[in-house]
């Protein structure tokens, strides 16, 4: 799985850190554009393509998708 995050859009809520079964986020040193600390997909290899983080995300700043082989 491909998990990118916007930065425009993410207001660093950090839902898909406590909602992803796999814990594939952690909170990162980057900020996003409201200054807050994002999450990030360090264990993107995990996801099983669930896409709670995706459905959850209340500003849509979440994109899982399947990466072809």
């Amino acid at each position: 799985m491909k998990i990118n995050i916007d930065n425009t859009l993410c207001k660093g809520c950090l839902i898909c850190l406590e909602i992803c079964p796999k814990k594939v986020y952690t909170i990162s040193k980057k900020r996003n554009s409201y200054g807050s600390a994002m999450p990030e997909a360090v264990l993107e290899n995990e996801c099983i393509g669930c896409r709670l983080c995706e459905r959850l995300c209340p500003d849509a700043a979440i994109n899982v998708e399947e990466e072809r082989k």
